[in-house]
């Protein structure tokens, strides 16, 4: 569950409630910019997952609880987004997937905890790169 912060106070300077505000919109703007990538992203990974357009209606699952359908959806969407991540640079997740695994075990989830040993194993063989050891051609 997402813990809601409480809201900071307000900037008492006149000054810096504008730059606060100047920043707010442009943050808010890449925000909403960036979401409809994303939406853009999973539409296509939708398309791509079915392997057809005509297949697409099966995603609504007409004879299942829509509530539950949306709950299911939201949290496979969180999860695999995480996975992604893991996947996409393991040797940043190492110690993190090890403990994971390591927790899995320990509650019981054996079988879990076994399935995800594979992925540490992979995160640690993952190469370290050194910004020294590969050359980047763009200058910034």
């Amino acid at each position: 569950m997402t813990e809601i912060l409480p809201i900071p106070p307000a900037v008492p300077d006149a000054d810096a409630q504008e730059a606060v505000a100047g920043v707010d919109a442009v943050l808010a703007a890449r925000a909403l910019r960036e979401g409809d990538r994303i939406a853009g992203l999973i539409a296509a990974a939708e398309l791509d997952t079915v392997g057809s357009p005509r297949k697409l209606p099966m995603d609504l699952w007409p004879d299942a609880d829509p509530e539950l359908v949306a709950e299911v959806w939201s949290r496979a969407l969180v999860v695999g987004v995480r996975a992604g991540r893991f996947m996409s640079a393991p040797r940043f997740y190492r110690d993190k997937l090890a403990s994971l695994q390591g927790r899995l075990a320990e509650a019981g989830y054996r079988a879990m905890g076994k399935a995800a040993e594979p992925a540490v194993v992979a995160a640690y063989r993952s190469p370290e790169w050194h910004p020294v050891d590969v050359e980047d051609e763009r200058e910034h």
